[in-house]
């Protein structure tokens, strides 16, 4: 489902908040757990833990191991919200990992549990592993021996990415090794998939395309990907067709001989013979985003989208070749690569965009210019038109935010010093058992009265 679908369309789940996937949505592990599969998650999970209900063993994984949170230190596994909200951030299934706390870096360990669950489940059974490493996150951390092939780069931020990237490819390439030690090779599918573009400031790099991490040019929302298998048709091929994240549900269970329940709802496409036979895909737009919530475009109005959409709100969408923003899509310079540094600060310059002309709406054909330089939206109009058009109907079925407040019981030290579950569904109970009691003497007391 989009995320206009599920009330998470505004920033990302804190750790502070009491979020968490909405417990109505069905996961894929989930489907797949229905059609015999064992299923395992690794790694990085940022889909909410305030509640038991919303961690992953509840949400259809038979074993967890990893970290809640979006990011935290890749050795000590600790991560500070603010200042002294700070707590360890290591799990195995509903408990804090805290002997598995050795110091030993989290893409080197999370690809040693992998070894150990493939080891030790029976490859004649199906199985469904969902490792989500960290790198190459913030904070900017790998083992000195992958430094070794990086010197030559000046940036100290890129040359630790590359270490970290190096340390994910060995990862990568171990887990295969292991598919094919236990017997399970020939009949997996391996699918890998980043979920963003780079965020410069900390060794990324989306060069030549526009924008970063958190906005809606390609340089922030386009991620690589591939899918690897004994049983794709056409093999060493390039997808060039729409394929976004919402379409691995439906391919996948579809694939497991799963159910997919015709009531609900799905924004995504089963798109196997797109990746495997090269076919056209189902897909003709994407809804990149509508954030209701996100800082509103000063100039933006209901007149400059023609009557159709207001453009002081944050959106993108891809229809075909056209892509719509609207608002403020946020960060939208060029960053060329900083590997060297010299070439830095000047050609970056060059690439600057002054926000003076006050845009809210602009048109692009990706195919023709994927970096988004030349903006069509004053030639094209009808096109602007029919793409508001679109985005207005995606947004009557929107669902309202979920972006609650802090929660001050979120703090790890009221917690053991872990970060983990903190809401207690009988605290809930008890008030509302209380305040039914207050009502009912209430009650008796008015009825006396009224006697």
């Amino acid at each position: 489902r989009y995320q206009i679908h599920t009330g998470l369309q505004h920033s990302i789940i804190r750790p502070t908040q009491p979020n968490c996937l909405p417990l109505d949505n069905v996961t894929l592990p989930q489907k797949l757990k229905e059609v015999g599969y064992s299923t395992h998650m690794v790694g990085k999970w940022h889909l909410g833990f305030y509640r038991r209900e919303c961690m992953p063993t509840q949400r259809g994984f038979d074993s967890f191991f990893g970290s809640l949170l979006g990011s935290g230190d890749y050795y000590t596994h600790f991560k500070c919200d603010s200042p002294g909200i700070c707590g360890y951030d290591l799990y195995e299934n509903d408990n804090a990992a805290w002997d598995h706390d050795t110091g030993i870096y989290s893409t080197q360990m999370y690809t040693q549990k992998v070894q150990q669950i493939l080891a030790s489940h029976n490859p004649g059974k199906p199985i469904f592993l969902y490792i989500a490493y960290q790198a190459v996150h913030s904070p900017l951390q790998a083992p000195g021996r992958y430094f070794e092939h990086y010197r030559s780069i000046n940036n100290i931020n890129r040359r630790r990415y590359a270490a970290m990237l190096a340390c994910l490819d060995e990862a990568i390439n171990n887990v295969t090794l292991a598919l094919k030690k236990y017997g399970y090779y020939e009949n997996s599918i391996i699918i890998y998939s980043s979920d963003n573009g780079g965020q410069p400031m900390a060794g990324g790099s989306n060069w030549p395309l526009r924008g970063s991490k958190g906005t809606y040019w390609e340089g922030g929302i386009r991620a690589v990907g591939f899918v690897h298998s004994p049983l794709l048709k056409n093999k060493g091929s390039v997808c060039k067709e729409l394929v976004h994240i919402t379409d691995w549900f439906p391919t996948l269970i579809t694939l497991a001989e799963g159910q997919i329940d015709e009531d609900i709802q799905l924004d995504g496409y089963d798109i196997w013979e797109t990746i495997s036979e090269g076919r056209r895909s189902p897909r003709v737009d994407i809804l990149h985003n509508i954030d209701p919530i996100y800082t509103k475009a000063k100039n933006g109005s209901w007149a400059a989208g023609y009557g159709i959409w207001n453009t002081a709100i944050q959106s993108a969408i891809r229809v075909n070749h056209w892509k719509l923003l609207t608002g403020n899509p946020g960060y939208s310079d060029w960053v060329p690569p900083q590997a060297f540094s010299n070439t830095g600060p000047n050609r970056w310059h060059n690439e600057r965009i002054s926000w003076s002309a006050g845009k809210t709406v602009w048109l692009f054909n990706i195919t023709a210019d994927p970096y988004e330089r030349v903006d069509l939206s004053a030639r094209y109009p009808d096109v602007v038109k029919q793409l508001l058009r679109r985005l207005s109907q995606f947004n009557k079925t929107a669902v309202p935010v979920r972006y609650p407040p802090k929660d001050p019981r979120s703090n790890p030290k009221l917690n053991g010093g872990v970060w983990g579950p903190w809401f207690k569904e009988d605290e809930k109970k008890k008030k509302s058992d209380k305040s039914k009691g207050a009502n009912k003497q209430k009650k008796n007391k008015n009825k006396k009265k009224a006697n």
